[in-house]
């Protein structure tokens, strides 16, 4: 068997009717910043709970232009996690500040706010808030923390869109949500697709300028700009997998709640959660991740790392010392890209599959024994019952934590695994 991680011919819910605009879209030459642009934009913007949604090329130019909007630049300093893809820190190097960074938690992997004021200097323009592999960041404390040091916030939503918190969606606590709908997303178009959201006018202004060439009309170029819109084509394969989205995070819901209560026994998984976590990614940290990897791909499963060199050690970023600051080489950082992989998720897994990968990942982490050969991550809570028969269940789920920080073993990274991709 064979388990893809993505399947796209399945997230199109009425395929020749997109077609049909497609065709019309394609006769019609109306490809740049035209009604199917617009129509997402609105339909975005609702979806997010904000005034505006802006569309662009990419998630990575949502993340620059919205740093350059908010007057970031040379000189400044942006707070970020260390956990991140390369992106997040990119866009703070292309706009010419230099990416602060601090660790992550060890047990959710996201940034580990009490360690953010510390980092906080007085060249401080910004917090970068990451929501990684789809759960949500706690907005109202990073709110508290930016608005106690008078910080910008921008949101990097770009693996989690549909997400809340408290109730609330992300891409609408910041004063800037950056999202990607590259085709590996939640909200996949089909190619490369971003957009940007937001409540200030002043912002959305900004930056409908710099995306179309810093003009404000035809020929009146009055800024820098880029050239970064979205094109009508991707407009209308958002649109049309919009309205399915909330009910596809609901699947990856069940879907992860199914694993973590099959493989808490073996290897620390993921809490049961609500509507914080849209599971764009299901990260299981094991005893071997490297072994177990291949073993799964040989299987036919696949499995990908996110990500095995964290980006304080990408040689792009060697000449800013990121892994040098006052929180050291970020253990729970190092940990998590030594030590978790990620399992298929996509919302139409079926249970053959979903058994077979639950199978497989068991016989490669070496069953029940190998729960205590996860030295860092070592499994809490880990006795539950077998799977419940009905995929997606959520009684039952362990609430299973790595613990790296504490750990005496050694946190640097093994060699990835022939084959990981970022």
């Amino acid at each position: 068997m064979i388990v893809r991680k993505y399947h796209h011919r399945r997230q199109f819910p009425d395929l020749p009717a997109l077609v049909r605009q497609v065709e019309e879209l394609l006769g019609s030459g109306e490809y740049i910043l035209s009604a199917p642009v617009a129509d997402f934009e609105e339909r975005f913007a609702a979806h997010t709970g904000t005034r505006y949604a802006l569309g662009l090329n990419s998630g990575t130019d949502a993340l620059v232009l919205a740093l350059r909007a908010l007057g970031v630049g040379p000189g400044d300093e942006v707070v970020t996690v260390a956990n991140t893809f390369h992106a997040s820190v990119l866009a703070v190097t292309t706009v010419g500040a230099r990416p602060v960074l601090v660790d992550c938690t060890a047990d959710d992997f996201l940034m580990d706010l009490d360690l953010v004021e510390a980092a906080i200097t007085p060249a401080t323009k910004a917090l970068l808030a990451v929501h990684l592999f789809g759960k949500a960041l706690d907005m109202h404390r990073v709110r508290e923390i930016a608005d106690r040091h008078g910080l910008a916030v921008v949101e990097d939503c770009a693996q989690a869109v549909g997400a809340r918190w408290a109730g609330q969606r992300v891409g609408s606590f910041g004063d800037v949500g950056c999202f990607s709908f590259h085709p590996s997303k939640n909200l996949a178009a089909a190619g490369d697709a971003g957009a940007l959201t937001t409540d200030r006018t002043d912002v959305a202004d900004t930056v409908r300028v710099l995306r179309g060439l810093g003009q404000r009309a035809q020929n009146d170029h009055v800024a820098r700009g880029c050239n970064s819109k979205l094109d009508a084509l991707q407009a209308l394969v958002l649109s049309h997998k919009l309205d399915s989205l909330d009910g596809w995070n609901e699947r990856r819901r069940e879907l992860a709640a199914h694993y973590s209560r099959a493989l808490a026994p073996i290897a620390a998984v993921p809490a049961p959660a609500g509507e914080e976590h849209v599971f764009h990614l299901y990260q299981a940290a094991v005893a071997g991740r490297d072994a177990v990897f291949e073993k799964l791909t040989a299987a036919g499963i696949e499995a990908v790392v996110r990500y095995p060199v964290p980006v304080h050690r990408q040689p792009a970023f060697a000449d800013l010392g990121l892994g040098l600051g006052p929180s050291g080489r970020f253990p729970n950082a190092e940990y998590q890209a030594a030590n978790t992989l990620c399992l298929p998720i996509r919302p139409d897994l079926t249970r053959a599959e979903l058994d077979y990968v639950v199978r497989n990942f068991t016989e490669a982490a070496g069953g029940g024994e190998a729960a205590g050969a996860v030295s860092i991550g070592s499994v809490v809570g880990s006795t539950v019952g077998a799977a419940d028969s009905a995929a997606g269940s959520p009684a039952g789920v362990a609430d299973s934590a790595a613990t790296p920080a504490t750990s005496t073993t050694s946190t640097t990274p093994t060699t990835p695994a022939t084959g990981a991709r970022p």
